[in-house]
Formats: C-alpha cells, structure tokens, sequence
C-alpha cells in the first residue's frame, strides 16, 4: 500500500531536509517531484493540482525560507495537506438514538461487499453492538449463501428470504431486528459488473423504503481512479455517508485513497486490510498520512496488539522474560499472537523509520515464523520447557516431524537461547537499579 509514492516522497524530502537554506527554486522542484509522484500514485489530475499548489503557498512562505529546518517545516506543511485529503479527521458510523442503526451496503460485483458486511458486523460487535445481517442480494449465486456461511462463522445472525424482492426482504429484516433487540442492522444490497438504470432503481427503492442512517460504498482499491467514478456516480443517485475501501493491504498505488474525498465529498469510513474477519480497520486520515510519509503508525499498532494480546497473559509473560523461566512453550505463544496481529510487513510498517527501509517487504519472510511454529509443535513438552536438553538425536527427530533441517532447528535454539539471555539482562539491570546499586555496563567505554 502506497509503497511506491511512499518511496518517492520520502526520497524528495531527503533531499530538502539536507539544506540549511531553502529557496523558492527548491521548493519548486520539490513540487515538481511530489506532482509527478502523486500522478503515478493514479491521484485524480486535478486532485494533484490543487494540492501542489496549496503546499507550494504555504510552503514559499517568509517564515518556512527563513526557519532554522526549512525542510521539516515542508515536510510538516505536506502532511497537513495530506491529512486534509485524506478528510481531515476519522469519520464514524452515524449511530442512531433510537435503536436499530441500519446501515446499507451498496456498490459493484467483485468489490468484497458481502466479505465486508461479515467484517463490518463483526467490528461493530466487539463495539458493544448487537448486529443483524441481511441478505439482500437475490441475483448473484450463491449471495445468500456466501452471507449464511459468514454469520455462522461469527455467530452473527443473518436474516434471509430467500429470492423475494429485496425491498421486503429490507423492511422485514428491520421488523425482526426491533423485535429481537437488536440495534444494528447491516444490509448486503446487490451489486453489477457496471453502473445501470435496474440496480440503481433497486438501491433507491430499499432506501425509500427503510430509510437507512448510513449508505456505504464498497469500492476495490485496487481499481484505481475507476474506483473514484463509481464513487461520483452512486454519491449522485443515492446521497453516500461513507466509503469503504477493500483490499488497500494489496498493490495499490492508493490513487483512489488519495482522490475520493476531494472528488465526492463523501469520506473514507473504513478501510479492509486483509482476507481474514478481523481485518477491517476505522479510516484515520492522520495515521495514513504518517504511513505514506514513512513516519508509522504507533496508535494502530498499539490497537492491534491490544485487540490480539491478552494483558494478563502479557503480564505474566514480563515477569518471565526478566527472569530463567521464558521457554519455548512461551516463545510458541508470543509467535501465535504475532500472527494474529497480522502480516508482518504491515506491523514493521507501522513503527517509524522501518518503512523508509527499501525493499523491506522483500526482506520479510513469513515463512520462517510457519517453520519457526512447526519447528516447535514437533518438541515433546518436556523438551520445549527444557531446551538445553535437546541433543543431537532430538534434534533430527524435531527436523524431520517438522519437515525442516537440523540447521534451521540449531538456529532456531540458538537464537531462543540468545534472547533469553538478553531479557535476563535487563531483568538483572533493572533489580540493580531498584537496589541502587552501581552499574557496570559491558560496553568498551
């Protein structure tokens, strides 16, 4: 996501922040670099134009030229009008006062609308929300089914009438919803390979008839500046509160993320990060605008890892590392609660500074957290509890239940062992300190 702009961005910035003083020709070239940058990010041309010429006024300014970091303050300036792109501040679900909320899903075939109503619900749930799903889509094979299947999955229930108008199979789902309290209703509309006169007819009789509080359009991201006109042309017809952008976890250039704000009017809600349930995220326009300038993302890391890691489990897994009692049953745990955050290269994304690492993602294997995992589920428990006790006939044991050489098993021990070592340290220092004790650090100075 963004990968490429990120790049070239980060690189044009490189190149002002190592001057002490900035003239307007600078700036003008910097401008130049950034224009080009967006247009082959597939931001809407005028989009491009307007933004350029925002940051190269505020960025000629007498102040910015004369500052002691000239080049920061650009940066800053450039972050201030991505943010303002991007919406200028996260934008919620409208919930309504008097339960249920109904929120209905629009857009094209192929867009992930029905994955994202199953993701949506499931958000919305852990949000304290009581959701119903509803089936709505009667033209697509297997529509019906695909959501049935989802709510099973979440144990979310799902409201289906099987190939019956959509207009009642809407009206009769918020009936169910107020009757067996719930007050969240999430409608999957159908969609078309294109925009027609049927579907958007269709769209505009089941939101006449239930009046929904939220209309959101799924768009694929990977669609580029399309994505944006799909947008313009159901905002016309329908009146949109939201958009949800899916697939941004994929390679895309962002254009559509960049462009759809300022060409509609109508902000980005959520954004899907993943195949998996879990993997839909709310839009922060500051968070993303720091992602794409190579700055992180520490709050959504933060999110993730508290949504993933249980902290009582956390706490006791601190008071192990510090001391000899961290053993690979612990070190099986922290690798499956990794995992659950997400890939990996997203994580190292989002702390500051690992982005503007090139070729990161290429560096980033996940299979070796697969063998890493594989390597230890082949262990007896007496072995993962005592590692030091691994000999040689174990360890081609382990290998070969775990379809892995004895190499990467030696390796995976060692490096164990080698951080271990390391947390018994700063558990070690840290008592030292506490005592008052005066520390000699193993440092050759």
């Amino acid at each position: 996501m963004f990968q490429s702009l990120s790049e070239r961005l980060q690189d044009t910035f490189k190149k002002l922040k190592g001057k002490g003083h900035l003239t307007e020709a600078d700036v003008k070239e910097a401008m130049r670099e950034v224009r080009v940058a967006l247009l082959e990010a597939d931001v809407n041309y005028k989009v491009v134009k307007e933004f350029v010429a925002a940051v190269r006024e505020k960025a000629v300014g007498q102040d910015v030229l004369s500052s002691l970091t000239p080049g920061q303050q650009v940066v800053k300036i450039v972050r201030d009008e991505l943010i303002e792109l991007l919406g200028g501040q996260q934008s919620k679900i409208n919930l309504s006062p008097k339960p249920p909320t109904i929120v209905m899903l629009v857009g094209l075939q192929g867009s992930g609308k029905t994955t994202t109503c199953g993701k949506l619900a499931n958000l919305m749930r852990k949000q304290g929300r009581r959701p119903l799903l509803v089936a709505a889509d009667i033209y697509r094979p297997a529509a019906i089914k695909q959501l049935e299947v989802l709510g099973k999955q979440l144990d979310i229930p799902v409201f289906a009438m099987g190939q019956q108008n959509p207009v009642i199979i809407a009206k009769k789902a918020v009936e169910n919803a107020e009757k067996n309290g719930q007050d969240l209703v999430i409608i999957d509309t159908a969609g078309r390979l294109h925009i027609n006169e049927e579907l958007m007819t269709e769209l505009q009789n089941i939101k006449n008839e239930v009046s929904p509080h939220e209309i959101l359009l799924v768009v694929d991201a990977m669609t580029g500046q399309d994505a944006v006109n799909v947008a313009e042309s159901f905002n016309e017809r329908l009146g949109l509160d939201g958009v949800v952008m899916t697939k941004l976890d994929g390679d895309t250039r962002g254009g559509a993320a960049l462009s759809v704000r300022k060409v509609t009017g109508t902000p980005i809600k959520f954004v899907g990060m993943g195949e998996k349930m879990d993997a839909l995220e709310p839009f922060h326009p500051d968070r993303m605008a720091d992602r794409i300038l190579g700055m992180g993302d520490v709050l959504t890391l933060i999110e993730k890892a508290q949504s993933s890691i249980n902290e009582e489990e956390a706490a006791k897994l601190k008071k192990k590392l510090k001391s000899a009692d961290f053993t690979l049953e612990d070190f099986l745990d922290q690798l499956q609660q990794i995992k659950k955050m997400g890939p990996l290269d997203q994580i190292l994304g989002m702390i500051p500074g690992m982005s503007k690492i090139k070729g990161l993602k290429d560096q980033i294997d996940e299979k070796e957290l697969v063998y890493a995992e594989a390597i230890i589920n082949s262990m007896t428990p007496y072995e993962r509890r005592h590692p030091e006790k691994i000999n040689g006939s174990r360890r081609k044991r382990i290998a070969k239940g775990s379809g892995t050489s004895v190499q990467e098993v030696n390796r995976l021990l060692k490096q164990f062992e080698q951080t271990r070592k390391m947390f018994k340290q700063i558990g070690d220092l840290e008592k030292g300190i506490k005592k008052g004790k005066k520390i000699k650090f193993p440092f050759p100075f």
